[in-house]
C-alpha cells in the first residue's frame, strides 16, 4: 500500500520567533511509520519531529524510495502539504495522528493608557473612557509592556477537508485525544467524530490513559481496547484487511 502518515505537533506563530503550540512529540506516528515500512508499505510521513523516525533508512539505503519524510512546522505548513500530497500522491491509506493546534493567533494587543483588565469583575476598564487597545505588529513583539493579549481564532480541521474538498477516497485513519472523561465518554466521542469526517477507522484515547491504551474501531460495530504496546500492529493488520476488502470488491 501507499499510505500517508501525519505526526507531532503544529506552530500557531504569534511573531517571527514565538508560537503556541503543544506537547506532542510525534512518536506515535513515527512507530506507526517504522511499522508500515517493515510491513512492506511506501510510507509519506508529514511530521514536526523528523528526528523521531531514526530507524528509517536514510534516502541513500532506500532505492526504492519506499520511504519518504517530509518536514513541516506551521499549521500553515502542514495544511499546504498535506492538500498536496493527497491530491498528487496516489494514496490507499491516509492515518492522521498529527495532533494540530486548535487556535491560530489573530493580532497581539497591548491596552492603550489607562485600560486595564480587572481581574475581580472580568472586564475591560478605563479610567475617563471606554477601554482601547492597540495591536503590535512587529516581527519581534517587544518586551517592554506590562502585558500583552493574544487573541485566538478557532484553526480549522484538516480532517475534516480530507474527503470534501480535497478528494480523498482511500482508507481514512482519524486520531482523537479526550481529556478528563470515561471510556464510556471517550468511545462515544470518537464514533461521533468519526462518523463526521467519514473516517474508517478512528483510534481514541485520554491525555490519562494514552501511555496504556487506546480504543480503534469500529470493527465489526463495536471498539475493542487495544494495549498501547500493540497499537501499532495491530492498526497496520486492521488497514491492510479493510484495503484487500476493498480491492476485491472493487474486482
Amino acid at each position: 500500500m501507499n499510505i500517508l502518515i501525519t505526526a507531532g505537533n503544529t506552530h500557531a506563530p504569534i511573531d517571527r520567533v514565538r508560537v503556541i503550540t503543544n506537547v506532542f512529540t510525534g512518536a506515535t506516528g513515527a512507530h506507526l511509520a517504522c511499522t508500515a515500512y517493515v510491513r512492506g508499505h511506501n510510507i509519506t510521513v508529514l511530521t514536526s519531529q523528523p528526528y523521531t523516525l531514526s530507524d528509517l533508512p536514510e534516502p541513500a539505503d532506500d532505492p526504492g524510495r519506499r520511504a519518504v519524510v517530509v518536514p513541516y512546522r506551521t499549521f500553515d505548513d502542514l495544511a499546504g502539504r498535506f492538500q498536496h500530497e493527497l491530491r498528487t500522491g496516489g494514496y490507499d491509506c491516509v492515518i492522521h495522528s498529527a495532533v494540530l493546534s486548535d487556535y491560530l493567533s489573530a493580532g497581539v494587543y497591548a491596552p492603550d493608557a489607562g485600560t486595564f483588565f480587572n481581574a475581580r469583575t472580568r472586564h475591560w476598564e478605563r479610567r475617563g473612557g471606554p477601554p482601547a487597545m492597540s495591536e503590535a505588529k512587529a516581527g519581534k513583539i517587544g518586551t517592554s509592556e506590562p502585558e500583552m493579549w493574544i487573541r485566538l481564532v478557532r484553526a480549522p480541521r484538516l480532517v475534516d477537508r480530507v474527503r470534501t474538498p480535497w478528494g480523498f477516497a482511500g482508507l481514512l485513519v482519524e486520531f482523537r485525544l479526550e481529556v478528563g472523561v470515561g471510556d464510556h465518554e471517550l468511545v462515544g466521542a470518537a464514533e461521533q467524530a468519526r462518523a463526521k469526517t467519514a473516517a474508517d477507522l478512528i483510534v481514541a484515547s485520554t491525555l490519562e490513559g494514552s501511555p496504556h491504551y487506546a480504543y480503534m474501531g469500529p470493527l465489526e460495530g463495536k471498539y475493542e481496547r487495544v494495549d498501547r504496546r500493540e497499537l501499532g500492529e495491530r492498526l497496520l493488520v486492521t488497514v491492510e484487511q479493510l484495503h484487500r476488502g476493498r480491492v476485491k470488491q472493487n474486482g
